[in-house]
């Protein structure tokens, strides 16, 4: 009994600690603006550059802790300004960055993806005719789906393990090899089994809750150690 309760305190803590996380991640609009920076211009012999797709209902404000030390490992980092608050279609949202990366003349890009942006990331690798796209790590995305979107509305119902596009992403497995799924142990928004792939790195973190993991260390380290050079 007492580690039943240790365990449920665990995640209360975890999970109110993930909504300080989201307030962080809302009021950094005001100090860093609506707009993220312009990819910086890679130097010769620099790592391969990196496309950041934040979850629905984000702006790249909560994956600037991921981008900042990209940066500093001197990746070129592209957040899309025109994904907005990502609450578009997953289709329109990857047609839109296949439009932005074949503008850029973009290759060998690497994706960091977070919940609805590895989806997009996955449908981004599945259709990739001209090979432009190496590899995702993607973090608390549900791949599966989640038995929450028949409790949701607008953008949230598209997560239903039913939708179309679920169905079609989880029935792709070809592109699985190329990716590297990071999830926390608990996760309010996306039950445990729903986030793994089958022929993918599967990696659950010790860690509870869906957006905190975004600024831990350990987590960027994860993510960093995938990446490569």
């Amino acid at each position: 009994m007492p580690g039943l309760c240790s365990a449920a305190m665990r995640r209360v803590a975890g999970i109110t600690a993930d909504y300080f996380y989201v307030v962080r991640a809302r009021l950094r609009f005001y100090r860093y603006g609506s707009r993220p920076p312009a990819p910086t211009e890679p130097a010769p012999g620099a790592p391969p550059p990196v496309l950041l797709i934040p979850g629905v209902f984000e702006t790249w404000h909560y994956v600037k802790p991921i981008r900042d030390r990209l940066e500093a490992l001197g990746h070129s980092v592209h957040s899309v300004p025109e994904l907005g608050f990502n609450r578009h279609p997953i289709p329109e949202m990857a047609a839109l960055l296949t439009a932005y990366v074949e503008h850029r003349d973009l290759r060998g890009v690497r994706i960091v993806a977070h919940s609805k942006g590895g989806l997009i990331g996955k449908l981004l690798l599945v259709g990739d005719e001209s090979g432009r796209f190496d590899r995702m790590i993607s973090i608390n995305t549900p791949y599966l789906g989640s038995p929450l979107a028949r409790f949701g509305i607008g953008p949230w119902r598209e997560f239903s393990p039913t939708r179309a596009v679920i169905v079609e992403l989880r029935d792709a497995l070809d592109v699985n090899a190329r990716i590297t799924s990071l999830y926390s142990e608990f996760d309010q928004y996306v039950p445990l089994g729903h986030a793994a792939l089958p022929g993918a790195e599967n990696v659950r973190l010790p860690h509870v809750g869906h957006f905190r993991v975004l600024g831990l260390p350990a987590v960027i380290d994860e993510v960093v150690s995938r990446l490569g050079n």
